[in-house]
């Protein structure tokens, strides 16, 4: 694969203060990047504006107008973790937008990383949460679906559950999410059965890890229980929530996944995406260690651009059972 980035420095212009969501994260990865050999190896694309109607594909029109008048006057606490500066709104449309340039990268046959901020994946349709103002990979999702694909992956690694995604897509059979987080944690979602309502029932799949798992955790549940499922609903795209807080040196979380075990992530991501015309794309979540989720970014772009990874440990006694119970339930749906 030919890998990319999306990256814009206003990214910074969403002024947090002093929150582990900081400023600078986007751009303290871009500057790791530029310092490897990866860098020439990569093209840099630049963000456009989301639109309204975009927004509106995931959000209600009262939630959007919320998150533009809070910054217009002059900023706001939209939850106890989620502030607006007086730019945010703008930064927040570039970083949909940034998600949405994912998919216009494929035209010119590249894999892009897109390296936004705000991130998303807890933004629910009517309100903020969790440092997210608008979910950008479930915008990028409708999208695609309104351009005529008709099944969409998304793949969530981040070690927060993606509650903002899931509820995006909870009854919709066009879109799998797959969510692999650190439970019990916040934002208490995502345990086994929790797995789609009406139409979309089987088409949400949680992977709730104990704090502590492991790359092989990690690779264990993409061998036996996501790869299956994603080759039988044979998607069109796959995309991935991508949180770098489940690195070993993030202490937002508590999870042991290392530099190996995001390649191989992104190794495993990539081959799923090749019956999907190698459409995948990436979208940057959390990631609070700036050292680390840079690291972290690299190692998954330098997968993607040798074309493979190298192999990582067993899981865990927890992991195995964690994976299992997962198996469990989602036989119900699928043949595992």
């Amino acid at each position: 694969m030919h890998p990319a980035i999306v990256y814009d420095p206003a990214y910074g212009a969403h002024d947090t203060g002093e929150h582990v969501e900081a400023p600078d994260r986007a751009a303290a990865i871009v500057a790791h990047l530029e310092q490897t050999d990866l860098w020439p190896r990569l093209e840099l694309l630049a963000p456009r504006p989301a639109t309204l109607d975009d927004l509106l594909t995931v959000h209600t029109a009262a939630y959007v107008e919320r998150v533009r008048a809070a910054a217009a006057g002059g900023g706001a606490w939209l939850d106890p973790d989620t502030f607006a500066s007086p730019a945010s709104y703008e930064v927040a449309l570039l970083a949909a937008g940034g998600a949405l340039e994912v998919a216009a990268a494929w035209e010119r046959g590249l894999t892009a990383f897109a390296l936004v901020r705000p991130p998303g994946h807890h933004a629910m349709p009517d309100h903020a949460m969790g440092f997210c103002l608008f979910d950008n990979v479930a915008i990028l999702a409708r999208r695609l679906l309104a351009s005529g694909l008709e099944r969409v992956a998304i793949v969530d690694w981040d070690v927060h559950h993606g509650n903002g995604t899931q509820a995006a897509f909870y009854d919709d059979p066009h879109v799998l999410f797959v969510s692999l987080h650190q439970w019990p944690f916040y934002p208490g979602s995502g345990w086994y059965s929790e797995t789609g309502e009406g139409a979309g029932q089987g088409f949400t799949v949680n992977v709730p890890f104990p704090a502590g798992s492991t790359d092989g955790d990690y690779l264990h549940a993409f061998e036996a229980l996501i790869e299956p499922i994603v080759a039988q609903f044979d998607p069109q795209a796959v995309l991935v929530s991508a949180g770098q807080d489940i690195h070993f040196e993030d202490t937002l979380g508590a999870m042991r996944v290392t530099e190996a075990g995001f390649a191989a992530m992104a190794a495993h991501v990539a081959a799923m995406a090749g019956p999907a015309e190698g459409r995948l794309g990436l979208v940057l979540e959390g990631g609070y260690n700036k050292v680390a989720s840079a690291h972290a970014v690299a190692a998954v772009l330098r997968a993607l651009a040798d074309g493979g990874a190298e192999p990582v440990g067993p899981p865990s006694p927890h992991g195995k059972i964690v994976v299992g119970k997962a198996i469990e339930t989602q036989r119900r749906y699928w043949e595992l």
